[in-house]
């Protein structure tokens, strides 16, 4: 190769070099416009919608449990008898609207012993203890429970709201709405919700 042809090959280098840099500082610059231009239009979700996105969840669960079980030809489906089947459900309801969702998180340690929450959106400070009603776990044995629950959510960090989710299909709850007005509430710096479902007409 002549001298000439090797200089002309490095020139040739040099440019496509320098034009290759032109067109991804190009892109990059369209990248900063673009996000930008889009960030005035995009709303973060914030923690109230949060709140109403699980309060949907949780309140229209039975009537999604009643639907997997309505399959084309009878086929297999989950069957709703005890809480891990609750969990189960609710956990797959919940990825609809929510990326980050841990289970059976530790609480810090409170007189003496800690609990786990069912599910803990992080992000949000959003933990949910979701419960189903049996023989021998009716409202009084629940309201104790969820007392308890409450005392450990408290010193929980990442915990600004808890959910108290029930499953009552047998409606062994009698006055569930009253049930729910007594959880319901500011519990120190904890919001509480209780939430029965169904609830008898």
């Amino acid at each position: 190769m002549t001298k000439s042809s090797k200089l002309l090959e490095r020139t040739s280098s040099a440019k496509a070099e320098e034009a290759v840099k032109g067109l991804a500082s190009r892109v990059f610059r369209f990248k900063q416009e673009a996000e930008g231009i889009l960030s005035k239009y995009q709303k973060p979700v914030v923690i109230e919608d949060a709140n109403k996105l699980v309060e949907t969840i949780l309140s229209r669960f039975h009537l999604v449990a009643i639907e997997i079980h309505r399959r084309h030809e009878d086929r297999p489906t989950l069957k709703i008898d005890d809480e891990y089947d609750v969990q189960d459900l609710l956990h797959g309801l919940l990825s609809i609207c929510f990326d980050d969702i841990r289970r059976e998180q530790w609480t810090p340690e409170y007189a003496g012993s800690s609990a786990r929450i069912d599910f803990l959106l992080k992000k949000e400070s959003i933990a949910i203890e979701a419960k189903k009603t049996r023989k021998g776990l009716g409202k009084k044995e629940l309201g104790d429970q969820l007392i308890i629950d409450m005392a450990h959510y408290q010193k929980h960090s990442d915990c600004k709201s808890l959910y108290c989710f029930i499953y009552d299909p047998e409606e062994r709850i009698s006055n569930p709405i009253g049930f729910e007005r007594d959880l319901t509430g500011m519990h120190e710096n904890l919001f509480v919700k209780a939430i029965i479902v169904p609830k008898r007409a």
